[in-house]
């Protein structure tokens, strides 16, 4: 019994992994439009799918970022300077590339922007705070989004959204699990809506890697700047020496749980984009396979008691 079951699941995985083998053809005629490509994922895909033939459009935040692509990459490649917080922003750079794509429309787009800071616990925190990520990882999603969906309409294209592993379970407190979950929310929705249209909508789930949205040191830093500006009272409930205990255990453990590969994150983004039949979600990392999301599936009492075992502990706690 146990060899047939296992003769099954091997026979799963090598259908499905011949199935997923093509990729569509004609890249020199696809554009993709791909935000926040200054560093990390996105300016590896960028380059990655210039480099495979596609016509990229890859938007920057910064000058620099726009520079160095430009220098790196093919005479097919597009930059464009792109701030997703701000729509009129977001409004000119859909009719730049409306007038690039023509009648051919826009093959994919791929909404990578984002931002991990500030992060810390709900009480550290202001709406202030909790508006200023989801104005990037939200809603500036969901603008861009809106602003290119009908010129992917025209090409039967695809929407590649890119959420976390923290859009299925939140460990921690913050504005980013809540925004990441709204994403999921958002592709899933947009998903269905765009069946009848023969949109595909593509869902990037990545676990942690060595970015610096997980840079301890960038982390480090923005946690103090929060401790510093909070109330006393907010700090006597922690402790005094509740900061540096948070500095060690980043230290110490995100290191060696973040994955140096990139390409593990990029080749999912690949996929989505240029396989003739994309998976609808994808993660990348093997803490998302094996535990993150597998324990998004537990239950909620079982949950809070493996995340809180390890957790640092306020001075005032009363449990």
């Amino acid at each position: 019994m146990f060899l047939y079951l296992l003769g099954l699941v091997v026979f799963y995985y090598l259908y499905r992994w011949f199935r997923e083998i093509p990729r569509v053809p004609g890249k020199g005629d696809k554009y993709v439009y791909i935000t926040g490509c200054d560093s990390g994922f996105g300016n590896l895909l960028a380059r990655h799918l210039d480099e495979l033939g596609f016509c990229v459009i890859a938007s920057c935040f910064t000058e620099k970022g726009e520079e160095d692509l430009r220098k790196a990459c093919s005479g097919r490649f597009t930059t464009l300077h792109l701030d997703v917080k701000k729509n009129e922003n977001v409004d000119k750079a859909a009719a730049l590339i409306k007038d690039k794509v023509g009648t051919r429309g826009l093959w994919a787009v791929v909404n990578n922007a984002g931002v991990a800071m500030p992060s810390a616990p709900c009480d550290w925190l202001t709406i202030d705070d909790y508006k200023s990520m989801l104005d990037v990882n939200l809603n500036g999603v969901i603008a861009v989004t809106l602003s290119v969906l009908p010129l992917i309409k025209k090409a039967r294209g695809r929407v590649v959204n890119v959420a976390s592993v923290f859009g299925r379970i939140s460990p921690g407190g913050g504005p980013y699990t809540v925004s990441k979950f709204g994403v999921e929310a958002f592709n899933d929705s947009l998903r269905r809506n765009m069946v009848p249209f023969g949109v595909k909508v593509l869902c990037i789930e990545p676990g942690f890697f060595k970015t610096t949205m997980t840079d301890w040191i960038v982390l480090g830093k923005s946690f103090k700047q929060l401790w510093e500006k909070m109330p006393q009272e907010v700090r006597d409930d922690y402790g005094h020496d509740y900061l540096d205990k948070v500095e060690v255990r980043m230290r110490e453990k995100l290191d060696k749980m973040s994955d140096a590969d990139l390409m593990k994150v990029v080749s999912c983004m690949e996929h989505a984009v240029a396989a003739v039949r994309p998976r609808t979600r994808y993660s990348p990392g093997w803490d998302a396979k094996f535990f993150w999301i597998p324990m998004s599936y537990m239950p909620t009492r079982f949950t809070d008691w493996l995340l809180l075992k390890k957790a640092i502990i306020p001075a005032k706690a009363v449990y």
